[in-house]
């Protein structure tokens, strides 16, 4: 059977659409989203679930695009990145353009209509990830800490949704996320350090693989794990734990703590990579426990 033209165009279109939205990524930070949302809730209006979803997707995925248009010939630089639409010629600037403009537009009208806070941290987002970050990769280490602030809005953002409302709830929800950053990214940047440095991105705080790099690894593992404890203590408003969520979270964080001070030891790709598993294993498990735990309290 053959493949209609239009069938295979859509086909390609989809495949470059997913590669250039990094839509595994993005599927990660809309979950945070929907975690937050769940949190805040009082009751779960599925609309504003739909509506946060996919505009939630719209504007990461359209940051993710004008990343890629900004870093366009340094991604052709290092082996992880050439093979992306833009470099590898499979889109062209001018068409990424056009995806970046809509999904940014779209994804600010939808989050407005859930209410304008929601939309306005969306578009924070965005600015500091594009206008911010991306510039300062090739600069300095300081654009981790820097890209750590609009990485820390997608679990907050969805208490925002639930609640039109920001205060010490979301504030600590977007605390863990922030805090969890540093080990996470780290950890990337540590594995592929080789070829983060082809692009001219020096990602580590000390731009070397050393001991001060992984000190500091261990240092953020543990500011990740004490914020992610405050709820359990009933100071942080409706936000809250109870002991059995606090001792899977505190498990949790002893578990990610464990392999960074094994990365100290170890200093090798290998550990590095696992504690950037860990770390990915860590924020997923801790928003479905801290979900978990309203409704089953």
């Amino acid at each position: 059977m053959s493949i209609s033209p239009s069938t295979s165009i859509f086909s390609r279109f989809g495949a470059n659409f997913a590669e250039i939205t990094k839509i595994r990524l993005s599927i990660s930070v809309v979950f945070s989203s929907i975690a937050g949302y769940f949190l805040g809730a009082e009751t779960v209006d599925f609309l504003v679930l739909l509506l946060l979803t996919i505009g939630g997707y719209c504007m990461v995925g359209a940051s993710n695009v004008w990343n890629q248009i900004i870093e366009k010939d340094l991604d052709a630089l290092m082996d992880r990145t050439k093979t992306r639409p833009l470099p590898s010629g499979r889109m062209s600037v001018r068409h990424a353009f056009v995806l970046a403009s809509i999904l940014t537009l779209l994804g600010v009208v939808i989050l407005y209509t859930i209410n304008a806070q929601t939309a306005m941290f969306g578009a924070i987002s965005i600015f500091m990830y594009v206008s911010l970050y991306t510039p300062l990769k090739t600069k300095t280490p300081l654009a981790v800490f820097v890209g750590a602030f609009p990485g820390a809005i997608p679990f907050m953002l969805g208490w925002v949704a639930a609640t039109n409302d920001f205060g010490i709830e979301p504030g600590t929800l977007f605390m863990i996320q922030f805090f969890w950053q540093f080990p996470h990214f780290w950890a990337i940047g540590w594995f592929l350090f080789e070829d983060y440095k082809k692009g001219g991105f020096f990602m580590l705080p000390t731009r070397k693989k050393d001991k001060g790099t992984a000190m500091q690894i261990i240092l953020y593992s543990v500011w990740t794990l004490l914020a992610s404890l405050i709820p359990a203590f009933h100071i942080t408003g409706t936000l809250k734990l109870s002991i059995v969520a606090a001792i899977l979270i505190f498990a949790l964080g002893s578990w990610m703590i464990y392999y960074a001070v094994r990365l100290f030891k170890l200093k090798t790709e290998k550990a590095a990579k696992q504690l950037m598993l860990v770390s990915v294993s860590y924020i997923t498990l801790l928003q479905i426990i801290f979900v978990a735990d309203k409704f089953l309290r």
